[in-house]
């Protein structure tokens, strides 16, 4: 039975790949900051299998002590402060989650096996926001980076010590640059959960409006189920490499908008929605678009979910939440 040790475990990602790796017969284990965390039994109860041990991506010593206790074959890291408009606020902690905590762990990997013939294979969650001011469309693994983002460039820090680490010992340490996936496990405070979760809100008469910021910045919009697939993947092979994981398509935020209130069945959204400066980024990425070519070439992956199933299913999901609650 294979071991796999997972940061983020609380977060979109790491419940899907929670799942996934389960599902293949994995032994499952999930950093988490102190077992008290609230989020601790959100995830064992969507996975009983699961176990979790104690780490921190800010503490070196801790996470030499969880891999040494895990002894996995494979560690996922999907722990970080993944919301941008946050890492505005707070630059410096995402410097130190996002970015210095992908170099902790890879240290604690090279120590507990080694330097040479480290049989620990990793994955490195790197981000389509380390392109930012794209330099060409679509975006794949050669096209230079520009964050516009403390988290860009936190990102683009833990994706080159990524690199590093393979290239100065060996490591089997790869990187997928995802571009947004989404899904009904998204946080509230992204902005394609809000709006789905608004307008089934709206739709139930709990809420009249809501309010965003720039709805003109396009995106590459996959479903969360599909990339941690994409992820486990490059894993599995013989050779470490980088990856870009995306569907090919961009749409705008507007377009998110519309498509979410068509599947409520609601007309003129113009006037649900409030628009409102203070949620516009202080830099804005204009346009993501991946070309996940090698993806599809190397390991047999493509998107499943389209853009229209994922509003879809996001809204259906978070209407059912909601009328839950009432």
């Amino acid at each position: 039975m294979k071991r796999a040790l997972i940061t983020g475990i609380t977060g979109q990602d790491g419940r899907h790949m929670s799942q996934l790796l389960t599902d293949k017969g994995y032994q499952v284990f999930g950093l988490i900051r102190g077992q008290n965390n609230p989020k601790s039994q959100i995830v064992t109860q969507e996975n009983p299998a699961l176990e979790l041990v104690d780490g921190d991506l800010r503490d070196l010593s801790s996470l030499v002590a969880a891999v040494e206790q895990v002894q996995p074959d494979e560690v996922y890291n999907l722990g970080a402060m993944s919301f941008v408009a946050l890492s505005f606020r707070q630059p410096e902690l995402t410097a130190d989650i996002t970015g210095l905590g992908v170099l902790r762990m890879l240290e604690a990997i090279r120590i507990v096996g080694g330097a040479e013939n480290n049989p620990i294979r990793f994955y490195q969650a790197s981000s389509s926001e380390m392109f930012g001011q794209v330099r060409e469309t679509p975006q794949n693994e050669s096209t230079p980076f520009h964050p516009r983002s403390p988290y860009g460039v936190a990102k683009v820090f833990g994706h080159h010590m990524t690199v590093n680490y393979r290239e100065s010992y060996g490591l089997h340490a790869s990187t997928g640059i995802c571009f947004n996936h989404e899904g009904p496990r998204r946080g509230l405070e992204f902005v394609t959960r809000k709006i789905t979760n608004g307008v089934a809100r709206i739709k139930l008469g709990l809420q009249d409006t809501i309010t965003l910021g720039n709805l003109d910045a396009r995106r590459d919009w996959g479903y969360a189920g599909d990339f941690v697939d994409a992820m486990w993947r490059m894993v599995q092979k013989d050779k470490a490499s980088d990856y870009v994981i995306a569907t090919g398509e961009t749409h705008t935020v507007q377009e998110f908008i519309e498509r979410a209130f068509a599947a409520a069945e609601i007309e003129d959204w113009e006037r649900y929605i409030v628009k409102d400066p203070r949620f516009e980024r202080p830099a804005e990425v204009d346009l993501l678009l991946g070309d996940a070519s090698k993806a599809r070439s190397e390991l047999d992956w493509d998107a499943k979910v389209s853009f229209e199933e994922l509003v879809t299913m996001m809204y259906e999901n978070d209407l059912a939440e909601e009328s839950r609650r009432r």
